[in-house]
């Protein structure tokens, strides 16, 4: 008898644990409005990926050698419009952190939020011709600042990283290059930098010579670094194919490392000789042209690096034509898709270089078209970015996902004892 009372208690026990999940799902589906605060908790560093691409195509402008007045104000035009973005970005997520406690934090342990430098090589490029000597000092303490905060910020997002998160092979794309980016820049950088100045005597104001050195060494270490990401990712598509059409835009990320060193490298090597070493280095009066053999040299081989990289990523998202009609192979925007902008910008730049330092016009030509072909990929991933908001499909909290955090509130106020588990659970569904 009291068995059966013991399973007639367990059994309305059941009942209405089951009563109580179905009023807490009830519950959990009625809708809520979502709200500015909402959208902007799922605002996030991938945004900055849309500022560098801008800045990137302000870059692209600056390097076309057919110059012409029209195309230097189209250029200023993408820079300010870049620095609003900036601005943008900085304010929408200082909002988020301040709005969404401890989002900070774990900004830094998602794999899809760690970055951000193409603004400083824009203000090197619009503002040193058209300011004065206070802007040159300017702009020479911001090298010496970004150098620092890219060598700090790049060894510390890859601790953390590596402390705090595993990632399996076959996740592996080479957007894990990113925190090494800032140090990429450092070239490109200094080279611009550099060159804007009108006369030797302002560079050596500056400690030129200083600057390129530095430069050489962060660019060589950010390169070294992401060559050895990008032989796991050579490892990945041996194992296991191409990524996901979700996450194959950041195969264009691999062009970057190579297509920034060749753009830095060679751009310093071709002004070593009139602005770096105008006197010859250690006592040797030809150590500039040795320099800059040596750059052209590596900036070559590199730069067919850069090229190979590119067809491969072009090539994988041409099988995507094929399965365009398939609804299972349609790919949706988010802020990767910036990844078809940023890096190949690089490319460009570096065969804009390259065009100039071999003085082959049609290696110059080549980097033309392909640069107005890239804006015109800007103007449609940008317009892409504002239709996806438009529809809600971009900075809009998922609803199943919501549901499902909701639902599991409930539980860990019920079951404590498995709150640190469903907890965990909660962060990955997270915006």
């Amino acid at each position: 008898m009291n068995g059966t009372i013991n399973g007639g208690e367990e059994r309305n026990e059941e009942l209405q644990s089951a009563e109580e999940e179905s009023a807490d799902e009830s519950a959990v589906e009625e809708p809520r409005p979502v709200g500015f605060r909402d959208r902007i908790g799922c605002y996030t560093w991938t945004w900055f990926t849309m500022t560098m691409a801008t800045g990137g195509i302000a870059n692209v402008l600056h390097s076309i050698p057919y110059r012409s007045d029209w195309l230097r104000i189209l250029g200023v035009v993408v820079f300010c419009f870049n620095l609003c973005l900036f601005f943008m970005n900085c304010t929408l997520l200082s909002l988020r952190f301040r709005w969404n406690p401890g989002s900070f934090l774990h900004s830094f342990l998602s794999p899809s939020e760690s970055l951000c430098g193409t603004i400083l090589i824009n203000m090197c490029q619009y503002g040193i011709p058209e300011t004065g000597v206070w802007f040159q000092t300017t702009m020479q303490v911001c090298f010496w600042m970004y150098a620092s905060v890219a060598v700090l910020a790049s060894a510390s997002i890859y601790l953390i990283i590596w402390s705090t998160q595993t990632f399996p092979i076959h996740t592996m794309t080479p957007i894990w290059i990113f925190p090494a980016y800032p140090l990429l820049l450092t070239a490109p950088f200094a080279a611009n930098l550099i060159d804007a100045l009108p006369s030797a005597a302002a560079a050596s104001r500056i400690n030129s010579l200083t600057i390129a050195l530095a430069a050489i060494c962060l660019q060589g270490t950010g390169f070294l670094v992401s060559l050895m990401v990008l032989s796991a990712f050579i490892y990945r598509l041996m194992t296991q194919k191409i990524p996901r059409e979700t996450t194959r835009p950041g195969m264009f990320v691999s062009v970057g490392p190579s297509g920034f060193t060749v753009a830095g490298i060679v751009h310093l090597g071709n002004i070593v000789s009139t602005k770096i070493m105008p006197d010859g280095y250690m006592g040797n009066p030809s150590a500039g042209f040795f320099f800059k053999i040596l750059a052209d040299v590596s900036g070559l081989w590199m730069w067919g690096l850069c090229l190979w990289f590119f067809l491969v990523s072009v090539g994988a998202h041409l099988h995507l034509i094929y399965l365009s009609g398939q609804p299972e192979h349609h790919i949706h925007f988010d802020m990767t898709w910036y990844s078809f902008v940023f890096p190949n910008t690089a490319m460009i730049t570096a065969t804009q270089a390259v065009g100039m330092t071999f003085e082959v016009r049609a290696i110059q030509i080549l980097g033309t078209v392909m640069g107005v072909l890239l804006v015109l990929v800007w103007f449609f991933v940008f317009g892409m970015m504002v239709r996806a908001f438009l529809q809600k499909k971009l900075l809009w909290p998922n609803d199943d996902a919501s549901k499902e955090i909701q639902k599991i509130s409930n539980v860990i106020e019920k079951t404590p004892t498995q709150s640190s588990a469903l907890r965990t659970r909660r962060v990955n569904l997270a915006c």
